[in-house]
C-alpha cells in the first residue's frame, strides 16, 4: 500500500524528477504544522475551529503538498496577499497558480447611436 501511495504522489508532482520529490519552502511546512496543531487544540477544547489569519508567503514557486489541505495561505501577487484556501484538487500545483499577478483588461463596450437623434 505504501508503494501505491508513493506512486500516486510522484505522479502528482510530475514536472520534477521523482527522486527529488516536490519543491516547497521548508518554512511553509513548519507553519502549516503549527497551524494544524493550533486547530487540533481548539477542536479538543470544544471551541469553534476557524483559521483566523492565513499563512502569508511570497513563495509562489512552492508546490502544494497534502499537509497543506484545509489551510489558508496568503499568496503574494506582487501587490497584495490573496487568500487561497487549499483543497485536495490543488495538491501538486504551485501556490502561484491561484494568485493571479495580472488584472484582465475590461474594455468599454461601444454604444450604438440611433440615427437622426442629435
Amino acid at each position: 500500500a505504501a508503494r501505491k501511495a508513493a506512486a500516486v504522489s510522484i505522479r502528482q508532482f510530475g514536472r520534477r524528477s521523482a527522486w527529488k520529490g516536490p519543491y516547497f519552502d521548508y518554512f511553509l511546512l513548519v507553519a502549516a504544522r503549527e497551524e494544524k496543531k493550533k486547530l487540533a487544540d481548539l477542536r479538543r477544547a470544544g471551541k469553534p475551529v476557524i483559521q483566523k489569519d492565513p499563512i502569508k508567503t511570497t513563495s509562489r514557486r512552492s508546490s502544494i503538498i497534502p499537509e497543506f489541505v484545509g489551510l489558508k495561505f496568503g499568496v503574494h501577487n506582487g501587490k497584495e496577499y490573496k487568500t487561497v484556501t487549499i483543497t485536495e484538487d490543488m495538491v501538486g500545483h504551485k501556490l502561484g497558480e491561484f494568485s493571479l499577478t495580472r488584472v484582465r483588461a475590461i474594455h468599454p463596450t461601444k454604444t450604438v447611436e440611433t440615427p437622426g437623434k442629435r
